[in-house]
């Protein structure tokens, strides 16, 4: 697939070194020699130097030949990744998308304006990264959470401590002790992360300190697992969020509506007479240095429910949380960009991490991939992907039970909804044309899985 990304920023460094791996051809336009040539000696691109809404230079990366346009350059104003995206389309690219900073864009009747003008896709990586974090608000006792179907299927993620009963315990054991303590619960453990390690569990496959256990169930059997597991829900009514950034501001304004107690500490005066201005009455703010932990308890952080850090610094927002936790509060939140600081963040305790970069490549790989792919998600802490498809008919996925078809080995079909049932999948499951599918698979199955649906 030949794909061309404008902007080498933060996400489009990181879709062009994700989407190179999967053999697709790719250039990269930005203004910034500096940053293409960063960009070149980690992955496999062309990169053009120059104004990306030039139409010389647009013409100069081939997006006429192109099958995916992404404008995503942060440095600008959303203006020129739009006309680059609508210049892109008329010059022959056949899907363009465009990032976007104005939620009123995203808008139902928007939408559909900028889908008649040519642009496909419109995002807000700030807005995507907030409503993960309003998601990781209500699933309060799983490091991950993801529904399907309208929540018929969950996949929950859960994080073994060192004093939990499932260490040593292996898949076959652990799924005979849940099975005799409720028979109706149905459920299936689809991958372990480990360390720098995502494994497809065996039934023989042991738990370890530390695992991250990725579990697909139906929607009744979420309880008995989180109780089984040893964790517990915590009902959130009280958010601290270290960071007055675009994330922290639309996450407030959400939770104003929802919650009784929102705070804001941001060191920028400037900033937090903004959002004084712009937030809710409801929504406290205070200026101040929250690395300084005198601060944190004049602020009674003590007595709040859950601490979100989203400041632009990813230390800051991880030892933020270490010290929420240390404090006592039950639910801390990260946003951390460098992914390698992801898993570090979980071992120091950090109940969940969220990074823009790969929820927004989620969105946008599905454009890559066949038209019955509904949804895509990267997990953070793995090199996986989480997809589901509508099943069509004829594809290779109906032709046989799941035993039977020669699945990809690094992937995995976790679960099927079919009309208003669903179902946990075995090897006997015979898949049905129109079923929804849900798929993990790691990155090196991604491409075999899609033929399977085609």
């Amino acid at each position: 697939m030949n794909i061309v990304i404008e902007g080498a920023g933060e996400v489009g460094s990181h879709l062009a070194k994700m989407l190179s791996h999967e053999a697709n051809d790719i250039t990269v336009i930005d203004e910034d020699q500096e940053r293409l040539t960063k960009l070149s000696m980690v992955a496999d691109v062309i990169t053009v130097c120059g104004d990306p809404s030039s139409i010389e230079v647009l013409r100069e990366a081939g997006v006429e030949k192109a099958d995916l346009f992404i404008a995503v350059n942060p440095h600008s104003n959303q203006s020129i990744n739009i006309v680059t995206a609508l210049l892109a389309k008329h010059l022959g690219a056949k899907k363009v998308t465009a990032r976007i900073k104005d939620e009123s864009y995203l808008a139902s009747e928007n939408k559909l304006m900028f889908k008649d003008m040519g642009i496909d896709l419109m995002f807000y990586p700030e807005k995507i990264a907030s409503d993960e974090i309003l998601s990781l608000l209500k699933h309060t006792a799983t490091a991950e959470s993801m529904d399907f179907a309208r929540g018929r299927l969950q996949l929950s993620v859960f994080r073994l401590d060192e004093d939990s009963a499932l260490l040593e315990m292996n898949v076959a054991e652990f799924t005979k002790a849940v099975t005799a303590a409720d028979a109706e619960v149905k459920f299936r453990i689809i991958a372990i992360a480990r360390g720098d390690e995502t494994i497809i569990p065996r039934f023989d496959t042991r738990f370890k300190y530390q695992d991250r256990l990725y579990i697909i169930s139906k929607r009744d059997g979420v309880d008995t697992l989180i109780r089984f597991i040893g964790k517990e829900r915590i009902v959130v009514d009280s958010v601290m969020i270290l960071g007055g950034s675009t994330i922290g501001e639309i996450t407030a304004r959400a939770l104003s509506s929802q919650i009784s107690n929102v705070k804001i500490i941001d060191i920028d005066r400037k900033r937090c007479q903004e959002l004084s201005e712009r937030l809710p009455s409801n929504v406290s703010i205070v200026c101040g240095d929250a690395r300084n932990s005198d601060l944190l308890l004049e602020e009674s952080i003590k007595d709040y429910d859950a601490f979100v850090a989203v400041t632009g610094n990813d230390e800051v927002n991880i030892l933020g949380c270490v010290v929420a936790k240390k404090f006592g509060v039950e639910r801390a939140i990260a946003k951390v960009e460098n992914i390698e600081y992801v898993r570090l963040a979980e071992e120091m305790g950090v109940d969940a991490v969220v990074n823009k970069k790969l929820i927004t490549a989620g969105r946008i790989f599905k454009f890559t991939l066949s038209d019955k792919v509904r949804f895509v998600k990267y997990m953070s802490g793995t090199d996986a992907e989480v997809f589901e498809y509508t099943v069509a008919p004829g594809s290779r996925i109906t032709t046989g039970q799941l035993k039977d078809i020669d699945f990809p080995g690094d992937a995995i079909i976790g679960g099927i909804v079919r009309g208003s049932e669903s179902f946990i999948a075995v090897g006997d499951s015979h898949v049905e044309p129109y079923d929804r599918v849900v798929v993990f698979a790691l990155p090196s199955a991604a491409r075999d899985v899609d033929r399977f649906f085609r």
